[in-house]
């Protein structure tokens, strides 16, 4: 789940995106609390208006929750009508992975399917970067990742192929002098894989 929150651009409201491909979105509103439920019913996010009346939040943007404000956060909620358990957000956005395995896309030229060890998992991957080879230590961002241009990764089926992320280049990382020539950000062997990428740390 990602969790958002600006007070000067939208108003004293959380939003709460639950990172999942949605269609047929209905909003059911229950006090000062909504839920966005597709067709089947499964919830894909929520908002909560006059956030601040019932929880403290610190940050501005894509803020982090852990387990005692997602505690509050479903309590709230409740206490307006719906049974929603929120969960946490403290995954760092960039991880460092190593491209394990590299395969030709079946049904596009262009694009290779990867498998990326990220530490405690492995996450398959679809890249269209010409230089991604297996064996390359590489930054990985991870589905709810909000990137420097606003975009948020979410899981994706790509000419049928599902992926679970995006291995990055340094120009959408936003790093300074990056490359103009397309190609993901290779690094080398002193980045340790399931370690937390930031600009800072490059």
């Amino acid at each position: 789940m990602n969790y958002y929150y600006n007070k000067e651009g939208i108003g004293d409201t959380l939003i709460i995106d639950f990172l999942t491909e949605t269609s047929d979105v209905e909003p059911v509103r229950k006090g000062d609390a909504v839920v966005l439920r597709q067709s089947n019913g499964d919830v894909v996010g929520a908002n909560l208006f006059h956030a601040s009346q019932y929880i403290t939040i610190n940050g501005n943007g894509k803020i982090k929750v852990d387990d005692e404000l997602a505690e509050k956060i479903s309590k709230v909620f409740e206490e307006n009508g719906f049974s929603i358990t929120f969960t946490p957000d403290t995954a760092p956005d960039f991880i460092v992975g190593e491209v394990k395995e590299k395969k030709a896309h079946p049904d596009a030229d262009k694009l290779s399917v990867c498998m990326v060890d990220v530490g405690s998992e492995t996450w398959q991957i679809v890249c269209g970067a010409p230089n991604v080879e297996a064996g390359q230590r590489v930054v990985v961002a991870r589905i709810g990742a909000l990137m420097p241009n606003g975009q948020v990764i979410k899981p994706s089926v790509l000419r049928g192929v599902r992926s679970e992320g995006m291995i990055c280049s340094a120009r959408e990382l936003g790093l300074p002098n990056a490359p103009a020539k397309k190609g993901i950000l290779v690094l080398d062997s002193s980045y340790e894989v399931g370690t937390p990428f930031t600009i800072e740390a490059k």
